[in-house]
């Protein structure tokens, strides 16, 4: 049944295809970029980073020579930091020892730091016109529901199976477009959440979920494991019109970013104003407290936020609002606490 995939996706890919900005050229840079924004990430959310990104560092070049602090405040608010650091890592190696041109092997690609199976399928697929798939969440949902697949999607044997079935399929000379309408035929019509829009799917005649009623079923997912729980007190510490900001442990989650002073547990009034004097700040009084959550892929804080007016500039590094607006980059769960 796949091999009908690519005279029903290309005419429909050639009509309804979105106008998105990293589809502009098909430069290795930017397909790589976009791909690694992508991840984890809503395509309307992304539109504006990805912009400014390439406005900053517009070559690999410039990405392999950018200071630290830099980098993670264009990403400021993306998540997964992770993404970034390995973007620039890779971008390094690429200068280093492909020149500053992205190599054209698969396997070479997949060598690169963050650059996965799919994300290689994307670049040689996109940009060098490779019979590669790029297999993403998108894709496993639509071939999980045209062929009625039980193989659980979360399975790296059922990604690598669908990787390899479809690369036998693709079209000579229009590679690129094909692993384009598959995307897109996930993201905006066999969609994630509600149910899909089958009657505008060029594959309804053929999808055996259409044909049995049976969308709602697919894809397959195994069990999720619970989230840990953890409680955090989190310090918003003013100095007339700076404030305390630090960098967190090197290794561990968000390894060596900008936060907020914060501490386990949460902590009762006595002993934010103690936890507070102890860091040397002299604390005047609690100006309020909120309550915030953020998730992470395996993590959910449940955050109390401590808003203080202090006497003391110590400790920490103290900020104005434009070294935090321009330089700083703080991650979303901290920076929910400077929306209030």
């Amino acid at each position: 049944m796949l091999e009908k995939l690519p005279e029903l996706l290309l005419p429909w890919f050639a009509e309804n295809r979105r106008d998105l900005p990293w589809r502009k050229d098909r430069q290795p840079y930017h397909v790589w970029l976009s791909e690694i924004m992508l991840q984890q990430t809503r395509v309307e959310a992304v539109k504006g980073y990805y912009d400014r990104f390439l406005q900053r560092l517009p070559t690999v070049q410039a990405l392999a020579q950018a200071q630290e602090d830099e980098l993670l405040k264009l990403w400021e608010g993306l998540g997964y930091y992770s993404r970034v650091r390995n973007l620039q890592k890779a971008a390094k190696i690429i200068c280093d020892d492909f020149s500053g041109e992205f190599p054209q092997n698969y396997e070479k690609l997949l060598k690169l730091p963050g650059i996965g199976a799919y994300t290689a399928g994307a670049i040689c697929s996109i940009c060098f016109e490779q019979p590669v798939a790029a297999v993403d969440g998108n894709v496993l949902r639509v071939l999980s529901r045209f062929l009625a697949s039980d193989a659980p999607v979360t399975d790296e044997r059922t990604k690598k199976f669908f990787a390899n079935e479809l690369s036998k399929v693709y079209p000579k000379g229009h590679c690129g477009d094909f692993t384009q309408a598959l995307m897109e035929l996930g993201a905006t019509v066999c969609v994630p959440n509600g149910a899909p829009l089958c009657e505008s799917c060029p594959l309804q005649k053929l999808c055996r979920a259409n044909q049995t009623g049976t969308q709602s079923r697919y894809p397959v997912k195994a069990a999720k494991k619970p989230r840990r729980v953890e409680k955090r007190t989190v310090f918003i510490l003013r100095c007339g019109e700076k404030l305390a900001v630090c960098k967190r442990p090197k290794k561990g989650l968000l390894a060596g970013l900008w936060q907020l002073p914060d501490t386990e547990g949460a902590l009762s009034l006595p002993q934010m104003l103690e936890q507070a004097e102890a860091w040397g700040v002299h604390p005047r009084n609690i100006l309020k407290t909120v309550q915030r959550d953020h998730v992470f892929t395996h993590v959910h804080w449940k955050l109390t936020g401590c808003y203080l007016e202090c006497d003391t500039e110590n400790t920490f590094f103290w900020a104005t609002p434009e070294e935090i607006r321009e330089k700083i980059g703080l991650p979303t769960a901290y920076r929910q606490f400077l929306e209030e």
